[in-house]
């Protein structure tokens, strides 16, 4: 209690030896109701900063939580948009199998359609031979090679003619070398089975044989 006198006497200096012994009482009385009055002060302010750190902090808490739900809604449906996105490139996956397989199995219906009107032609050969002759069948079935080749040349189906040209490895294969009898020696001389071309690209090879000097040449 003399601690807390001395302090207070300190901060509010009193000439004592001046005072009555009433006086005195109402003095120190009065000193430490306004120690205790600003005491009572600060622990209010002290209060009020503690509720501002509280509040604070429950609305800092309240915005990142407000913020992770918007997160998880962002991620709700980015996932869902990937979900549809890997479900439209299967389906278009699946589509493209199925147009390449149709493509594979109908690719050539065209030319099968015209091709069964050579064979419906040879077909009706043997009533030729039968009705008109040998003489009329050979021009039948030149009539039915000729439609033949018009159909191959519809269709990009294109027969080689190597004869008297030089030898192309990705075109020509050599069979045989023969003499050289009204041809360069070194080009082909003559064809033992033709080959054929698609487009430009070559789908069997003319089997050929090369003209070469003899020893009597």
């Amino acid at each position: 209690m003399a601690v807390r006198f001395l302090s207070v006497t300190r901060r509010y200096p009193i000439d004592l030896c001046r005072l009555t012994p009433s006086a005195v009482t109402r003095s120190v009385v009065g000193l430490f109701s306004t120690a205790a009055e600003q005491r009572s002060t600060g622990d209010d302010c002290h209060g009020d900063d503690g509720d501002d750190d509280h509040s604070h902090s429950v609305t800092h808490v309240r915005t990142l939580e407000l913020r992770a739900r918007k997160l998880e809604e962002q991620v709700h449906d980015l996932t869902e948009r990937y979900k549809r996105a890997l479900a439209d490139s299967d389906n278009v996956r699946r589509r493209t199998q199925k147009f390449v397989e149709d493509a594979k199995l109908f690719g050539i219906q065209s030319f099968c359609r015209d091709i069964v009107e050579v064979a419906d032609l040879l077909e009706k050969s043997a009533e030729v031979e039968e009705r008109d002759g040998v003489q009329q069948l050979t021009q039948y079935l030149a009539h039915i090679q000729g439609r033949l080749q018009d159909v191959f040349t519809k269709h990009g189906l294109e027969k080689m003619t190597p004869v008297g040209g030089s030898y192309d490895p990705y075109q020509h294969e050599i069979v045989c070398h023969t003499p050289a009898e009204g041809v360069e020696p070194g080009t082909i001389a003559v064809v033992k089975q033709d080959g054929y071309m698609l487009h430009g690209r070559t789908i069997r090879h003319a089997h050929v044989g090369i003209a070469v000097k003899t020893q009597e040449q």
